[in-house]
């Protein structure tokens, strides 16, 4: 079943607006994909990401900043034929995205970045302690192309 593809915005903030996980891919300097899972916040314009202040993925995205997302949701498995193998498929709709990593220190920005994702997940917005906030990484994603794509739907 072939999907639609779209790059209408509502569509595709809908189907992000649905997910829970976005996965973030990022390229080594031995050019080896590298891909997490990530919570995530945005706004319609950036995807908002926080993690570990050091490791692996910091490494990565300090040398290169380049990223692709993927999100996806709605999984529904479904067949044509029950016996047919070939006739199952899976309904589905998601969003890939490319873009750049830029890395956000200001204290206040940080805090504002960290309530857009407890935002979405939790619907409230916190107050953090300063040691909470200086030992975390935050980080935007600067989307460069963006589309959905909706398979049985």
């Amino acid at each position: 079943m072939k999907g639609k593809i779209s790059t209408d915005k509502k569509i595709i903030n809908q189907i992000i607006d649905k997910c829970t996980t976005c996965y973030l891919g990022m390229s080594d300097e031995k050019n080896t994909p590298y891909v997490l899972p990530f919570n995530f916040g945005y706004d319609g314009t950036y995807i908002y990401l926080h993690s570990a202040k050091e490791g692996k993925k910091i490494d990565i995205l300090k040398r290169n900043n380049k990223v692709s997302l993927a999100f996806s949701t709605d999984h529904v498995l479904f067949h044509r034929h029950e016996q047919v193998a070939c006739s199952y498929g899976m309904k589905f709709r998601s969003v890939v995205a490319d873009g750049k990593v830029e890395f956000i220190d200001d204290y206040d920005k940080k805090v504002e970045v960290l309530n857009k994702i407890m935002q979405k997940y939790t619907g409230k917005e916190f107050t953090y302690n300063a040691p909470a906030v200086n030992n975390v990484a935050v980080y935007k994603v600067h989307i460069n192309s963006i589309t959905a794509k909706e398979v049985g739907y």
